[in-house]
Formats: structure tokens, C-alpha cells, sequence
């Protein structure tokens, strides 16, 4: 057999529902040199069991079993260390996503266009909406610092989630973890760290899915506002390695009005206490803790918003009220107790 050019990775714990799709997906691939390792992080609802029988018909399959349970990235990090040393590029697929059939081969067509590309993605579907479409058209190349401040001055989301982009496989240190087990959006930060040695590469086709509907680790944490403080941690983080210091200044100010602007507006409506964890924690990464003197300025802001455009403020609150209401009318239609 010919040796792959593209190890595929999948780490699953307990994602029977969705794996069988992953993995016919990477199958399915117009492109055919690829190896596929699966990594069983202990799962006991039958995903091991699916794996295994995919690994017993395809031989490119590689499944392993690990027999201690491992954190989300910790097992990410796990599965890049098996990567076969003739691999050129690497493709992580969630076990509850998947590609459509000419990912791999247009993904690696765009890194054939130049050997200083380190990072590639493409358009890409989240439940039904595409993202990543305001990329520049016609435009398939960047270098890594242009694309870093476009994504800083705009917010233009090209990376998503692992699904949706290639990495080169010379960016893997042997000695270290790829993603970095301490950073709140550690794959986030893994794009922004290549950019600043490597050029970025763009596919104007949509090749990947990533779920919108599923208990996820993302969807726990949607209602959290995490693209804000996403957001604003790669601001604080990067702007100042992307950016002349006025212009890194300025934009940091900015962002951080942004997101205590959204901190106010959550704080009006009496957030639960795990909400302000999950911006501690993130708030910590950065060596930050939140700024009450901020935040106290964003809520007197937004009440004075609030007070000069009653009309509006009325019709927030009845649509958090009907979005709450029907949540919570799901729930119980599906025979559990509504969120306390």
C-alpha cells in the first residue's frame, strides 16, 4: 500500500449516535491516500464497538483503544502524537461531525500552491448555516499575518472548529503538546500561533459539517457568550504580534468595551453563577480577572439604553421570555424537567 499522505483523526468518548456518519464520510473521500486513526477515549455506549468493525473492513484504519480516561484535548493531543512520520498534512474529524467527499483532495491542492502554507480551511456548514463565506473572493492564499489582522480588525471567523480546517504536518513537535491543554479555545489559539509562521490557504467550497443540535461541549456552553470572550482573549492575546502598537492599542480598547458590553447585558438579566466561571476561567488564561469598574460602566450604560427606549427593552425581554418558554416546553415534551 502506498504510505498516506493525510492521517485523518478522529478521538471519540461516547458518540455512538453520530460516529458511524463520521467515519463513512472520511471513507468516502475522493482522495485515497489517507490514513485513519481512531482513538476510543473509554467510551461505554457501543462506540468502540462501531470503530472496530469499520477498522476490521478498511485497513487504513487504525483504531486504539485507551484504557484511562482523558479530557477532551488531552485525548486530541493523544490521537496527533500517533500521526505516521510520512504524513504531509493532518485532518482532524469530530467523531460528531463530518467531510463531504472532496475534502481532502481540495484541501490539499490549496497547501500544493506553496510550501509556506501551514494552515488551510474552507467554507463550512454549521447545522444550516454556511460559515467562513465573507472571505475575500477569488482569493485562496495569505500570508499568515494579513489573514491574523483581517480576522482581528473583523472578526471574519474562517478557523471554526477542527473539522473545518488542515494543518501541515511539520507543525507537530514531538516534544510538546500540539494544542496547548491550558487555553480556553485551545484550537483557536493553535490558528493564530501558526499565522505568525506560516501562510494561510482557503477552498471557496463547502467540505465540512460540524453539529449544532447535539449535547457537545460547544453547545453546553453556547449560552455562555463564549464567541465574545473568544473574541476578546484573541484580541488581548495576538493584537500586539499583528499589529503596528497604535493600532494594537486601539483595537484592544475596543474589544474590551465589546465585551464587557456583553458581560452588562447578561448581568441585567441575573446570570447563573456557572456563567461568570466560565469568564473567570477564560479571563484567567489571559492572567485577567473581571473588571468590575468596567463592567459596572457597561451595565450604567445599557440602563440608561434602557430607560431612553422602553419600546425595545419591552420587546427584548418578551423574546427571552417566549425562547425560555419554549425551551422549556421541549424539555418537558421529551418526558425530563425543565432547566432549574
Amino acid at each position: 500500500m502506498d504510505e498516506p499522505v493525510v492521517s485523518v483523526l478522529t478521538p471519540f468518548h461516547n458518540t455512538a449516535e453520530y460516529l458511524a456518519e463520521c467515519i463513512e464520510s472520511v471513507l468516502a473521500q475522493s482522495f485515497r491516500q489517507f490514513e485513519y486513526i481512531l482513538v476510543d477515549n473509554c467510551s461505554t455506549d457501543g462506540s468502540g464497538d462501531i470503530a472496530a468493525r469499520y477498522a476490521r473492513l478498511d485497513p487504513r484504519i487504525r483504531l486504539i483503544r485507551r484504557n484511562t480516561l482523558l479530557s477532551q484535548v488531552q485525548n486530541y493531543n493523544f490521537a496527533l502524537s500517533e500521526v505516521s512520520s510520512s504524513c504531509r498534512y493532518i485532518k482532524v474529524v469530530q467523531a460528531d461531525d463530518f467531510i463531504f467527499p472532496p475534502c481532502l483532495e481540495l484541501m490539499i491542492r490549496v497547501f500544493e500552491q506553496s510550501d509556506s502554507i501551514g494552515l488551510v480551511s474552507s467554507y463550512w456548514l454549521k447545522g444550516s448555516e454556511v460559515r467562513g463565506s465573507r472571505f475575500p473572493y477569488a482569493v485562496s492564499v495569505l500570508p499568515g499575518p494579513e489573514m491574523a489582522r483581517l480576522y482581528l480588525r473583523t472578526g471574519l471567523w474562517v478557523f471554526g472548529s477542527p473539522t473545518a480546517v488542515m494543518y501541515r504536518s511539520g507543525l507537530l513537535q514531538k516534544d510538546k503538546p500540539f494544542y496547548d491543554e491550558s487555553n480556553l479555545h485551545e484550537d483557536t489559539d493553535k490558528c493564530m500561533e501558526i499565522l505568525e509562521r506560516w501562510d494561510f490557504g482557503f477552498s471557496h467550497q463547502i467540505l465540512s459539517f460540524s453539529r449544532a443540535d447535539n449535547e457537545s461541549i460547544s453547545s453546553v456552553v453556547r449560552p455562555y457568550q463564549p464567541n465574545a470572550l473568544d473574541r476578546y482573549i484573541s484580541v488581548q492575546r495576538y493584537a500586539s504580534a499583528f499589529m503596528e502598537p497604535g493600532e494594537a492599542s486601539a483595537l484592544k480598547r475596543q474589544s474590551k468595551r465589546g465585551y464587557y458590553r456583553t458581560l452588562a447585558r447578561e448581568a441585567i438579566r441575573f446570570r447563573e453563577p456557572a456563567f461568570w466561571q466560565y469568564h473567570r476561567n477564560g479571563l484567567r488564561t489571559l492572567g485577567e480577572t473581571v473588571d468590575w469598574g468596567s463592567l459596572l460602566s457597561q451595565i450604567i450604560r445599557e440602563g440608561l439604553w434602557m430607560a431612553v427606549n422602553p419600546g425595545s427593552t419591552i420587546r427584548g425581554i418578551l423574546r427571552r421570555w417566549n425562547s425560555a418558554a419554549n425551551g422549556n416546553q421541549a424539555v418537558i415534551e421529551r418526558g425530563s424537567p425543565p432547566a432549574q
